[in-house]
């Protein structure tokens, strides 16, 4: 099979699956007197503690962006250092590397400062 006949059949098969979950009948609704926190939710009557799942996220999140951070440093080390002791061609190989590592380095950090913007803002929404 060559790659346009596989992209044929990829692409049809996301629309199917595309069209399939739009028609669901599966209603989300809430109750429009009341707020809806992650201190309020309940499962048959009794409260769910939403602390400790929080503080997990929060905690997985913060290894992750410290990995990643910690990983992108070490790699603008090792190409920095590639680049200063190798040839004229080899320069030239570290230039075009350089660019779709500055890309991902800048989405490593950014991710962070995006992800808490948007729990910020979504943060205390209630429903109405």
């Amino acid at each position: 099979m060559n790659v346009k006949t596989l992209q044929k059949v990829l692409s049809v098969l996301v629309l199917v699956v595309i069209i399939i979950s739009m028609a669901s009948t599966v209603v989300l609704a809430a109750d429009t007197n009341s707020a809806i926190t992650p201190s309020n939710i309940t499962r048959e009557g009794t409260n769910i503690n939403t602390t400790t799942i929080d503080k997990a996220g929060k905690n997985i999140v913060s290894i992750l962006q410290a990995v990643g951070v910690v990983l992108s440093v070490v790699m603008l080390i090792v190409i920095g250092i590639k680049y200063m002791m190798g040839s004229a061609e080899e320069k030239a190989e570290y230039k075009k590397t350089l660019m779709p590592y500055v890309i991902g380095a800048a989405l490593i950090f950014a991710a962070s400062v995006f992800a808490q913007v948007a729990y910020d803002f979504f943060n205390g929404w209630t429903a109405k």
